[in-house]
């Protein structure tokens, strides 16, 4: 089942960090062909967090593999000066950019110039930072990112105490900006996300630690939209 449509239905994005590298373009292309279109990225420097993960070297390698079918690689820059990297993430065939508020000087600037660039732009909170100050270094973005674990680790578990977070960015953001969740989706949780205010749902090992990848996508595409319910916005 697709749940591909990001202006009007809730959309599952498998995040490669907990990917096979040694089939990495073989998973991907599985994912494809169950109908992922948007893939996340994650860009981690050993500053902003511990872990240095991958940069533009793996968009670029994946990129024609995604554009090819009409995917997007929405990348999450979970970096030092983020800005300093906008333009090498849109060489590479990133589609768009997520910058974390707490690693940012200026966060309207990021975004002004996230869109010279010519990148779709989001602003990523950790579970420290007030819902609020978020929601207001949100203007002008397509999404904020509600960071459901503390960034850095795949596998970790998702905090209970994001889904209160998730129901007040909803309600403090304009109805045409998306609302993201990363940290600890599963099939357990997902439909909970999604109804408090979530239509954006990252997705790692729930997807990529299975045998069949196909199946765990669809999996969750279909608790996503169980809890397709009508948000207080």
């Amino acid at each position: 089942m697709p749940c591909s449509d990001r202006d009007r239905r809730a959309e599952v994005e498998p995040s490669i960090y907990a990917a096979d590298f040694a089939n990495l373009g073989a998973q991907i292309e599985a994912l494809l062909d169950a109908g992922a279109r948007a893939f996340h990225v994650d860009v981690g420097d050993g500053r902003f967090i511990d872990s240095i993960t991958f940069g533009p070297v793996v968009v670029r390698s994946i990129a024609p593999i995604v554009a090819a079918r009409g995917g997007e690689l929405d990348c999450h820059l979970m970096v030092s000066e983020p800005e300093r990297h906008f333009e090498q993430i849109k060489a590479a065939g990133g589609t768009s950019v997520t910058f974390h508020v707490e690693a940012s000087a200026d966060p309207p600037a990021a975004i002004r110039l996230a869109r010279d660039v010519g990148l779709g732009v989001g602003v990523a909170f950790n579970p420290e930072t007030p819902v609020a100050s978020a929601a207001t270094d949100a203007e002008g973005a397509d999404l904020a990112l509600c960071m459901s674990i503390r960034p850095g680790l795949s596998g970790q578990a998702f905090m209970p105490s994001a889904l209160e977070r998730i129901a007040e960015l909803r309600r403090l953001l304009p109805a045409s900006v998306h609302v993201q969740v990363d940290g600890g989706i599963s099939a357990a949780n997902a439909a909970a996300v999604r109804a408090a205010g979530a239509d954006l749902l990252v997705a790692g090992s729930a997807i990529f630690w299975h045998d069949d990848l196909a199946a765990a996508y669809r999996g969750l595409c279909e608790r996503v939209e169980l809890g397709n319910v009508t948000t207080v916005r």
